[in-house]
């Protein structure tokens, strides 16, 4: 007999809207048990490939959604992990984004993706929203959060990683690197060139900590030598392009005899490359440029740009790994739960 054929003729007569479509419905139409519909949906391999393809065909036909809350309540968590970034503008998340939520998908785990665009009220709302669908766990981006915020989720009992920072008090793990160090990085890397009028240029560091600890890790390492100085400037607004230009001629306005600047990411960093190129200053003879986030266009553009990678790859790999083995009963605890990625400062012809 024709399989295809034989589902056709076991469908049943459309369901009233808004109607839930259950496993029951799932497991009548493929000819299983229920037990067997639950394990495919959890191990498709642990099922036999006769059933599983009988399963999936009553699955599509039904266009049927697993209710992973309803499965979840059973078990105090559901299969979600909730992960919060400061913007889904900022391309710096999306490498550990994607391999964190790669990683999770092939233990059953789906990813809610939500943005606090840098405010504290903002990311204490999206923590109250995931706590609620009981998350398998909460992924947050840096160490600073509101005490509310704080609060709720050491009262939640639910694993908690922080990842891009690490060096304060995390709530229950953390995964990334010290931003001080990288800004210090920064500065040794133009001082080793014989720069001595030093800037660092920087967007809403008043909202985006870690650029801000950057920022002191960079003036703490250039005057901590004594024979240079240094200011920092800070654009209010989004870290772009355009921002770049602005603060470079701010730059240039407040410290005399420019000679080196480091930027709080790459696009910051592009801008200034612009504005240098608009006003005839040669890179690096008159002025050294430096970024951080080593995004694609940072070997490409002219000149090539001198920047620090924070290996975000590695923190999504991390992040997931203390996820997972949470989940399976081997929580980490003492210093297993602080993971340093590092950095690594690549230098390029901007420099």
């Amino acid at each position: 007999m024709d399989v295809g054929s034989s589902l056709q003729n076991r469908v049943p007569r459309k369901r009233r809207k808004m109607q839930r479509v259950t496993m029951m419905d799932v497991a009548k139409l493929a000819q299983v048990s229920p037990s067997t519909v639950s394990l495919y949906l959890r191990k498709p391999a642990a099922v036999s490939p006769a059933a599983g393809q009988e399963i999936a065909r009553a699955i599509s036909t039904l266009g049927y959604v697993p209710n992973l809350v309803a499965g979840g309540l059973a078990a105090a968590s559901s299969k979600v992990v909730s992960i919060i970034v400061p913007s889904i503008r900022n391309a710096f998340f999306a490498e550990t984004v994607s391999t964190l939520q790669s990683e999770l998908a092939a233990e059953g785990l789906q990813v809610i993706l939500g943005h606090s665009e840098y405010g504290e009220e903002q990311e204490e709302a999206l923590v109250r929203t995931a706590l609620a669908w009981a998350p398998a766990a909460v992924v947050l981006t840096g160490l600073s959060h509101s005490a509310e915020t704080r609060k709720l989720l050491q009262a939640s009992g639910v694993p908690v990683v922080e990842m891009w920072e690490i060096g304060g008090n995390p709530i229950d793990m953390a995964v990334g690197f010290s931003h001080p160090q990288v800004g210090a990085s920064a500065a040794r890397h133009l001082l080793s060139k014989g720069r001595r009028s030093l800037a660092f240029l920087g967007a809403r560091m008043q909202e985006d900590h870690r650029a801000a600890k950057r920022a002191n890790g960079f003036a703490e390492e250039a005057k901590r030598t004594g024979h240079a100085t240094c200011e920092v400037i800070n654009h209010p607004g989004a870290a772009t392009v355009e921002a770049g230009s602005l603060l470079l001629n701010r730059a240039l306005q407040q410290v005399p005899n420019l000679d080196a600047i480091a930027c709080s990411n790459d696009l910051i960093a592009l801008g200034a490359l612009f504005e240098c190129q608009r006003q005839g200053l040669a890179v690096p003879d008159k002025i050294a440029v430096a970024g951080f986030g080593d995004l694609d266009f940072s070997a490409s553009c002219i000149p090539s740009l001198t920047t620090i990678r924070p290996s975000g790859d590695l923190i999504g790999k991390e992040v997931a790994r203390l996820i997972l083995a949470g989940i399976h009963g081997a929580q980490p605890t003492g210093p297993s739960r602080i993971i340093d990625t590092g950095h690594v400062l690549v230098e390029r012809r901007s420099t």
